[in-house]
């Protein structure tokens, strides 16, 4: 028995045979996943819809990528902050100390939680720019397997 209702096989064909090559789909992919992954939760979404809009790409499938990586965004903030803290030296580690937080104002703690932010998104950018060609590569010639798509392909 298939795991995946019939109804949405058929608006999934249906969603898929609108048009859009492989290659346009695997972009879109791509990038939905790699800003779905960014540190900095409440960002993705907005991005997202802004990079579909900007470049033209497909919002729904942009957005599942994006939703689909939601779990390893949060997986990935805290590596993205070492690497961020590992890239940008200057910036003290003991900032994460609780005895040193304690001692923080509202507003000095704000701007050094805003460094860490900074410089994992520093870290997240180094990072999503060859995962974003590699999974390009990869769904491309995962996609162009696809007989829909395939037929699509010849229009972009």
């Amino acid at each position: 028995m298939s795991r995946i209702p019939a109804a949405a096989k058929r608006k999934a064909i249906v969603w898929l045979s609108q048009g859009i090559s492989p290659r346009r789909l695997a972009l879109t992919l791509a990038l939905g996943f790699a800003v779905g992954c960014i540190p900095v939760i409440g960002i993705p979404t907005v991005l997202c819809a802004a990079l579909a809009l900007s470049l033209r790409l497909n919002q729904p499938a942009i957005q599942a990528a994006n939703y689909a990586a939601m779990p390893l965004q949060l997986a990935l903030i805290v590596p993205f902050v070492r690497l961020g803290r590992w890239i940008v030296p200057a910036h003290s580690a003991q900032l994460l100390a609780p005895r040193v937080l304690e001692h923080f104002s509202a507003l000095n703690l704000a701007k050094n939680m805003g460094g860490l932010a900074g410089e994992a998104l520093l870290a997240w950018l180094i990072a999503a720019v060859p995962a974003v060609l590699l999974m390009t590569v990869g769904l491309n010639l995962m996609l162009r397997r696809i007989p829909i798509l395939k037929a699509a392909e010849a229009g972009d």
